[in-house]
């Protein structure tokens, strides 16, 4: 009889496995990942793994989907300025603009551009954009009720801006040189302009 493992402990061995799975994609790109990559990555069998992930593409989505809605969800329940907290889902912890960009975007990239005639891709791809527009839609709006921003603009309008502002700086700094991008000034100018689309005077 097999001794019985915890559910911590596959627990944990999942999150050890996506952890290196993240690190094999940001240094090969997701085309040229392998299940190979990430075995050898995560130290485990590929018995180990397929326990897990049934293939590449199984990996990957599970990458995309930690920690999306959990969090925010959470930080819109105790709340204290919807500013700081659109501010934060855009640039981090500290809500301010920078040089980095998240080191897994050019992977997204790929995995969504390559499957676009893929029926299965194309509706997580549509699935995943719902939920962010859902994420943006829904705090821009408490933000508007409770009159920290104007309504002048429709939510969904400013929250679709926000989705293909990301989107669009993510392809550039996946194919350009740091400098070309300006990564930091993009986004500063962008901040500018959600500041006037929701009259926002606070910095």
């Amino acid at each position: 009889m097999s001794p019985r493992v915890s559910k911590e402990h596959l627990k944990q061995r999942r999150a050890d496995i996506l952890e290196a799975a993240r690190q094999v994609f940001i240094e090969h790109g997701y085309e040229h990942t392998t299940m190979k990559h990430v075995m050898e990555a995560a130290d485990v069998s590929r018995g180990g793994l397929y326990q897990y992930f049934s293939n590449k593409e199984d990996l990957f989505e599970a990458l995309l989907e930690e920690g999306l809605t959990e969090e925010t969800e959470d930080s819109l329940e105790k709340v204290e300025s919807y500013w700081s907290l659109l501010m934060q889902l855009l640039f981090g912890e500290d809500g301010s603009p920078d040089t980095e960009m998240d080191p897994l975007a050019p992977s997204k990239l790929e995995f969504f551009i390559t499957g676009r005639n893929d029926e299965r891709r194309r509706a997580y791809g549509e699935k995943r954009y719902e939920m962010g527009l859902r994420i943006y839609d829904d705090l821009i709006k408490r933000g508007q009720k409770s009159g920290e921003f104007s309504d002048r603009y429709d939510s969904e309008l400013v929250a679709r801006s926000i989705i293909t502002f990301i989107d669009g700086l993510a392809l550039d700094h996946a194919i350009l040189p740091d400098e070309k991008v300006k990564l930091k000034e993009q986004s500063a100018l962008f901040v500018d302009y959600l500041k006037m689309a929701l009259d926002v005077s606070s910095s």
